[in-house]
């Protein structure tokens, strides 16, 4: 395992691990200009309400990692730039640090650098159904979790070297989760998309946020691919060539779920600048995620990731700007056109847009 979380940190920030054809179809999203704009730039509010609190900005720093010594340098500096900008932060999935102790602080220091700070735990769906509910009890207490993230990702799964072939009783599972937790329940998927009819699933069962973590940006398929390739495993390699570009774009995964659920929508997957994050809440995402974009900052430094978000701020509020937009909520009503293939999903799926 703890060799499995070192591939994953070099893989992702020394080789280009984006989708190759596939993108998150934002481009096929226009927002349409406010030449008249009765805004001031610098009085724009990007204050955002999520699971009850707000926030000063609707970004969600998605978990990356933990379970390796060099995750704890990581973590800290995620934690120190998310207590700084007021915004919620994910920690990677916790299992190494429930089965070795010495290994807790990787995860812990997030709520070690601050009691302030929303914190959203993580374990995988798999591990879950495997090991019971205490598994998820687990991962919230040692962190002190204001939510869970439970990560559901079948295709990474099947690729992965000695992963798991079998997802039977998932819904079950998380849902005896959801009924037992003192916290929300988040359920996201890892870059392949989530539909309406798992979404609607998923909010029957009581979980309170979907993350749908879209196809276009990180391609966890390639990763473990990679993976496969440098460990002599041929089958899963020409398995995940063949797999490369599937999952639902993030835009139309958004639409998926925002128009079919009432439960909070984070939009992540290739979310790569403030106008990404813009037309991912006009789509009707309440928040968005970034992960990868912040991983080899946060190798580096704080300021370095928090040179990164600012831009996306910036971005983001220009965007509103161009717009005529005061705040969030006026952003999520802003008119749009949609195109090329994500209107055609739109139409052969009949979803409200």
């Amino acid at each position: 395992m703890e060799k499995r979380k070192r591939d994953h940190i070099r893989i992702c920030i020394k080789k280009d691990v984006e989708f190759k054809k596939k993108t998150t179809w934002f481009e096929y999203v226009e927002l349409i200009h406010n030449p008249l704009p009765e805004v001031d730039f610098n009085e724009i509010k990007l204050e955002a309400s999520f699971l009850g609190r707000t926030f000063n900005y609707p970004l969600v720093i998605e978990g990356m990692t933990g379970g390796v010594p060099e995750a704890y340098r990581i973590n800290k500096n995620l934690a120190e730039a998310a207590l700084q900008l007021n915004i919620p932060l994910g920690v990677g999935s916790q299992r190494a640090g429930i089965l070795n102790e010495s290994l807790k602080e990787t995860y812990r220091i997030v709520r070690d650098t601050s009691s302030s700070i929303f914190v959203i735990g993580n374990i995988g769906a798999v591990q879950l159904m495997k090991e019971g509910v205490e598994l998820a009890e687990k991962a919230v207490e040692m962190i002190e979790a204001n939510a869970l993230a439970i990560h559901i990702n079948s295709l990474q799964e099947l690729i992965q070297p000695g992963g798991a072939t079998t997802f039977r009783g998932i819904i079950k599972s998380i849902e005896k989760t959801v009924n037992r937790l003192s916290v929300p329940v988040i359920v996201k998927e890892v870059g392949c998309g989530i539909s309406r009819e798992s979404a609607k699933s998923l909010e029957e069962i009581g979980v309170k946020v979907i993350d749908v973590a879209g196809a276009g940006g990180t391609n966890w398929t390639l990763i473990e691919k990679i993976r496969a390739e440098e460990a002599g495993d041929l089958e899963k390699k020409m398995l995940g060539e063949v797999f490369l570009e599937w999952g639902i774009p993030t835009a139309a995964s958004i639409i998926e779920v925002s128009s079919t659920v009432r439960i909070e929508v984070i939009g992540s997957g290739g979310i790569r600048t403030g106008l990404d994050a813009a037309k991912a809440l006009v789509l009707g995402a309440d928040m968005v995620g970034i992960a990868k974009p912040l991983l080899k900052p946060a190798v580096e430094s704080v300021e370095s990731i928090l040179s990164y978000l600012r831009k996306i701020i910036l971005e983001l509020r220009t965007a509103m700007y161009l717009t005529g937009c005061r705040n969030i909520i006026e952003l999520k009503k802003v008119n749009k056109v949609l195109t090329g293939p994500l209107i055609e999903w739109c139409r052969q799926r009949n979803l409200s847009i």
